[in-house]
């Protein structure tokens, strides 16, 4: 018995603009951190942000809003913490906890975000890293992903 396989379905068809978008944002913020020498551009938790701003962008975590603030909140305090008390278990585990409060009281909770104290603490980042690569970064993936989900229809 030969089962039918519908690769054009709707389901399918959303998995493919969702995993295209992602690709096509994420190859842009690697090509200007390839070619921009003086800043970096990419980090980790874009990725988990493309995930939800590509694959569930109707979800509350994926507002604009939320990308937006929840990164900028979240990376300020990692640097906040790094300035106040170094690198240290203590101060991540704080820098985190701070984020998650913080992202909770002013209702822009990104999940992605809460990585970014983490990477402010370990690289030892002062505020400039909140504007870049935090800010940048993410109101490119909110443009982006603003523009692009607007002209697949989804």
């Amino acid at each position: 018995m030969l089962m039918k396989l519908n690769f054009l379905s709707k389901s399918n068809k959303n998995i493919l603009i969702a995993s295209f978008g992602a690709f096509l944002c994420m190859f842009f913020i690697a090509y200007f951190n390839s070619i921009d020498k003086t800043n970096i551009w990419l980090i980790p938790p874009f990725g988990a942000s493309l995930v939800l701003v590509m694959a569930v962008h109707d979800s509350p975590l994926a507002k604009p809003r939320n990308v937006f603030f929840g990164h900028i909140l979240s990376a300020s305090s990692g640097v906040l913490m790094f300035y106040l008390l170094g690198e240290s278990p203590l101060s991540i585990s704080l820098a985190v906890a701070l984020a998650i409060c913080i992202m909770l009281l002013t209702k822009t909770t990104h999940p992605p975000a809460g990585a970014n104290p983490v990477i402010a603490i370990l690289g030892a980042k002062s505020f400039e890293f909140v504007i870049m690569p935090v800010a940048i970064g993410a109101s490119f993936i909110i443009i982006f992903a603003l523009f692009y989900n607007r002209l697949m229809k989804r």
